[in-house]
């Protein structure tokens, strides 16, 4: 299946001659799923003001403002978990991958049945600037952890899905 993400994304790479903004999704789903950037601006938006990210002390490092962007949630309910029940889907974790290797986790649970599943962004406007065409490209952010580095992640590219065996 990692195969046929990488064929797809690469195909695509080739008719839009121009680097694709992708977000993969693999893993314990019926069949991967590829999301590019424009497909996220058509979902329904949500923001925060700004939100102060700080790292696992507690430490300030960044600040961002004008933040908005579409649910993961949402973009998660569109693919279809490997389950034969839904009392199964809280044994699924889901893995958010930066283009660098940076990987946090949520549970199934986190997402869809609680408030950080209410406020887990993927940025699609930062500051009033396409976040396609800042640095860090599609951004991942969670304002409702308190050290809000540990699930900042920037360059997200992939999103893994797993079913705790």
């Amino acid at each position: 299946m990692k195969i046929l993400s990488f064929l797809i994304l690469f195909f695509s790479l080739i008719v839009n001659g121009q680097v694709s903004k992708s977000i993969s999704i693999t893993g314990d789903i019926t069949k991967p799923v590829i999301i590019n950037f424009n497909d996220l601006k058509s979902d329904q938006k949500h923001s925060v003001d700004s939100l102060v990210i700080y790292n696992h002390k507690m430490d300030y490092k960044s600040f961002l403002k004008k933040i908005s962007g579409v649910l993961l949630k949402d973009v998660l309910a569109k693919v279809e978990f490997k389950t034969s029940s839904p009392k199964f889907l809280s044994e699924f974790y889901v893995v958010c991958i930066g283009d660098d290797g940076y990987k946090v986790v949520f549970s199934w649970n986190e997402i869809f049945n609680s408030g950080n599943g209410d406020q887990t962004l993927i940025v699609t406007n930062l500051d009033g600037t396409d976040a396609s065409q800042l640095k860090e490209n599609i951004i991942l952010v969670t304002p409702t952890d308190r050290a809000t580095g540990r699930r900042y992640v920037k360059n997200l590219s992939k999103i893994l899905i797993q079913q705790v065996k």
